[in-house]
């Protein structure tokens, strides 16, 4: 059981699993929804300030490095400012929404990424990656296990 409550924590932390793997893991094995999606929330939130304090600088490091490292930066940069393009209005509303619709490509890491990029302070964004976070794991949950079935 320990090693199945890690695994979902951990894997919350991967950049593509997220959430949206580690809580029907949790629960496939034996983890109450509800603390699947606790364990994966806390997992998945741990990365974000670091991505949101630190992510300019590793860019600048990969393409002071390497040119194969410094495309790779230069492609997640332009994709997440490509899709901070469609939150121009409402940024903060934006930024959430975006992190809280469970759907591949979207997410904390994202998200996080997004805030960087826009130069949001980190007391800033923080509430509003979580919250996000938050509402990505209620509906994950809600929607992989009914949310009916979560109440009993």
């Amino acid at each position: 059981m320990t090693k199945h409550i890690l695994i979902t924590f951990f894997s919350a932390m991967l950049p593509v699993l997220e959430l949206r793997f580690a809580i029907p893991y949790g629960v496939i094995h034996d983890l109450h929804p509800l603390v699947a999606a606790l364990i994966a929330f806390a997992g998945n939130c741990i990365p974000v300030p670091f991505i949101i304090l630190f992510v300019r600088r590793v860019f600048a490091f990969m393409k002071k490095v390497s040119p194969r490292l410094g495309q790779f930066a230069e492609r997640m940069e332009a994709r997440a400012l490509k899709k901070s393009d469609a939150m121009t209005r409402g940024i903060l509303i934006g930024l959430f929404l975006f992190i809280a619709i469970p759907l591949p490509g979207t997410g904390a890491w994202t998200g996080s990424l997004i805030a960087a990029m826009l130069n949001l302070r980190l007391k800033v964004a923080l509430p509003v990656v979580y919250a996000g976070v938050a509402a990505m794991a209620i509906l994950t949950t809600g929607v992989t296990f009914g949310f009916a079935s979560l109440i009993n």
